[in-house]
């Protein structure tokens, strides 16, 4: 009668290779699981876009140098609501930029707030430019729509979100909103205003 043979040095003991196919199997179906309820969860809640719109502007101490230097500030009425029933959202970090044909004239932040559901959040964005130059073009430009008494201005917000859904909370989620056209008139502001909606993106 042939003796059996002890398995060879590569060789992975046929119980042991049942076990750790045992755990990956385990694993994998948790992970998909845990994967299906998390879907099962945001399909159910429906969460919609969150909403942003500028409501007032004006420019104030306006001063454009010969030499292409501007100095001035801008106020903004910025609106934030979050239309949802089921989700609240942390804003941990956001960027405020202003610019003008393309060009960054002013930058700021906004402190990392937490909105609930079905809520609107107002901001008033003070923000101003300090011996800023620009592009002669665009200097030139600038002083034109100076002359006509309003300036065409485009406002962008950059934040870093968390989502809220009972006490489940999501990793971080970047946001992106884009404010354009905005029509600010000099010195005054309200009279005559268009709001602006803004575009979102996640």
């Amino acid at each position: 009668m042939a003796n059996a043979k002890p398995p060879g040095p590569n060789q992975t003991p046929p119980k042991r290779s049942n076990l750790v196919r045992l755990i990956a199997i385990v694993l994998l179906t948790l992970i998909v699981l845990v994967g299906l309820t998390i879907l099962i969860i945001w399909l159910t809640i429906k969460p919609k876009k969150l909403v942003y719109s500028i409501e007032d502007g004006a420019v104030h101490n306006y001063n454009l140098s010969n030499s292409n230097h501007l100095s001035a500030t801008y106020y903004f009425a910025l609106r934030a609501y979050n239309p949802n029933k089921k989700v609240s959202v942390y804003y941990d970090k956001v960027d405020v930029v202003v610019q003008y044909d393309d060009q960054t004239i002013s930058r700021g932040t906004i402190d990392p707030f937490y909105q609930h559901k079905r809520n609107a959040t107002r901001f008033k964005l003070n923000l101003s430019s300090h011996d800023v130059t620009l592009p002669e073009q665009t200097a030139r430009d600038l002083k034109v729509e100076r002359s006509a008494g309003r300036i065409e201005m485009t406002v962008k917000l950059r934040a870093r979100i968390r989502f809220k859904v009972g006490m489940w909370k999501s990793r971080h989620y970047r946001l992106k909103v884009t404010c354009a056209p905005i029509m600010v008139h000099y010195y005054s502001s309200s009279k005559g205003f268009q709001s602006v909606s803004c575009d979102v993106d996640i």
